[in-house]
């Protein structure tokens, strides 16, 4: 406020940018001209000085509370009536110290061996630093999300209207499960996809089927060889049967790169199904299975017209960098 008055800018604008009133701008110009710059520091406030102490309240917090008390964490209430405090105040230390009691966050650390390896290995595929993978090579994200629920709702939803937003009636029907299987082209973010009632390694077997199929004339331009296919899979145990292997053992243009344990976050492909949920099955209304099927093959049909590919921009050593933090400072990784 001093420096824009200074400035010569109005006592109105001044209150205008700073969020303030024209009479909070014109106490402090005045508290300015009368003391200087000792005029803008806090006065001294009346009543009692405050007794209390935050990080004594912080610390309290920290310790479990008693088993008499039969509960996880502390509340606010119980550790005011402990502390015989307010629970205003035990809500002010908090909100000082940034302690928040009745949150909590989940982490897992990946106990794969070969951690350093698979995170260099496909994040070398997503950012085309992969020194063993051909410049032409195609990069796909593999995965299936399984037991997709076709919902009906029991009563007709209520359409968006002006000033009312969609509703629901929160009962529904169930009428079913289905499969999808999906590959994410990397390089152009286009989806091969297909529908199955289970996701057992035989439906597995069959998608890898319908990708040859989808990618058998994708040669090499100069030599005219069939371009290699790599493939970023999870874990799951149908990736790994083996059925599978033999399938894949006589079909080498197919290379595999599985994610480390508990990182299927690395696979591309989740970020699509995540799409998936949120525009095409969330708020959708199923009178079947067969329904449920139509409207995503509809999905994947739009869905491939306006494709874009996911961006990928984490080096693998910021992923491990992350991964082995110590959990006492952030648990997350």
């Amino acid at each position: 406020m001093i420096l824009l008055a200074a400035d010569g800018v109005a006592n109105q604008e001044i209150a205008d940018r700073v969020g303030a009133s024209r009479t909070t701008v014109i106490e402090w110009r005045g508290r300015y001209e009368e003391r200087g710059l000792a005029g803008l520091g806090d006065k001294e406030r009346s009543g009692r000085p405050r007794e209390l102490d935050h990080r004594k309240i912080v610390a309290e917090t920290l310790m479990p509370p008693p088993k008499k008390l039969g509960v996880t964490h502390w509340s606010s209430r119980l550790l005011a009536d402990r502390l015989k405090v307010s629970a205003t105040a035990i809500q002010r230390a908090w909100k000082a110290y940034g302690v928040k009691p009745w949150k909590a966050e989940s982490f897992r650390f990946s106990t794969d061996p070969e951690l350093v390896g698979k995170v260099t290995d496909i994040c070398g595929l997503y950012l085309g630093t992969n020194e063993d993978v051909p410049a032409n090579a195609i990069v796909l994200s593999v995965d299936e999300k399984s037991q997709i629920q076709a919902l009906d709702r029991t009563v007709p939803i209520l359409p968006m209207q002006e000033g009312r937003i969609e509703r629901r009636s929160h009962d529904y029907y169930r009428h079913g499960t289905t499969t999808l299987f999906a590959a994410l082209e990397i390089a152009t973010g286009q989806v091969t996809a297909a529908l199955k009632p289970k996701h057992r390694h035989q439906e597995f077997l069959a998608f890898l089927r319908q990708l040859e199929r989808t990618y058998r004339h994708a040669v090499d331009e100069e030599t005219g060889e069939p371009v290699e296919l790599h493939l970023v899979m999870d874990n799951y145990a149908a990736h790994k049967h083996k059925n599978v292997r033999d399938w894949l053992a006589d079909h080498p243009r197919f290379r595999v790169h599985f994610t480390p344990t508990h990182a299927s976050w690395m696979n591309l492909v989740e970020v699509w199904f995540g799409l998936v949920e949120r525009q095409a099955v969330r708020r959708g209304v199923f009178k079947s299975v067969p329904d449920l099927n139509a409207k995503l093959r509809a999905y994947i049909e739009g869905w491939n017209k306006r494709a874009h590919p996911f961006v990928w921009t984490k080096t693998a050593d910021e992923i491990l960098k992350k991964a082995n933090r110590p959990t006492t400072s952030n648990p997350r990784h």
